[in-house]
Formats: C-alpha cells, structure tokens, sequence
C-alpha cells in the first residue's frame, strides 16, 4: 500500500509549485505523482492530420517525485505525514499528527 494514492489531495512541499494544492491523477511506478495543475510544462506539438490534432504549443502536466508532495489534511488545513494502523484486521492509513483515519 502506497501513502499517496490516486485521488488523494496533497501539498506541494518543494520547487516552483510550493505550497500549490491539487488532486492526484496518476501514480506512476509508486515513486512519482502527476497532480492537476502542478508542475505544468509547455510542450510543442506537430499537427497530425491522420489523428486531426493541431500543432502548437500545449501545457503537459508532468510527474513530480512522491517525497516532493505531502497528503493535505483538512481538519488542520495543513500538509501532513502519512503512517500505518490495523484497524479491525485492515492496514489503513492514519495521519501522524493526529492519529485519524485518511478517508479514502
């Protein structure tokens, strides 16, 4: 089981986006994140008239490394870090700060 999951809200806490929120989209091998809105880059594109794709200049979310985002923890409103429970013979993750439950 990771700490961060797909559709998680999470901070993040380096680089150009610190401090930007946003929701997981995609986990990619356990070890980097791509979240909406951050770590956007500019990316040209040729124009493929067998697909009817235009070229330009297109904005691609990238990846961004699991130790560079936080889970968001709505009940402090701040970034928090992510430990283990068995709660009821099931592992699930708590909030090290307070000890509660990660709604899933």
């Amino acid at each position: 089981m990771s700490k961060i999951l797909k559709n998680d809200e999470v901070i993040v806490l380096t680089g150009k986006d610190k401090g930007k929120r946003g929701q997981v989209l995609q986990s990619i091998d356990g070890e980097y994140v791509v979240v909406a809105g951050v770590n956007v880059a500019k990316k040209a594109t040729k124009p493929n008239p067998m697909t009817g794709a235009v070229g330009g200049i297109v904005d691609k979310v990238m990846p961004i490394h699991v130790s560079n985002v936080a889970l968001f923890n709505a009940a402090s409103g701040k970034a928090d870090r992510v430990g283990y429970k068995v709660v009821d013979g099931k592992k699930v993750r708590i909030f090290k700060s307070t000890g509660e439950v990660v709604k899933a």
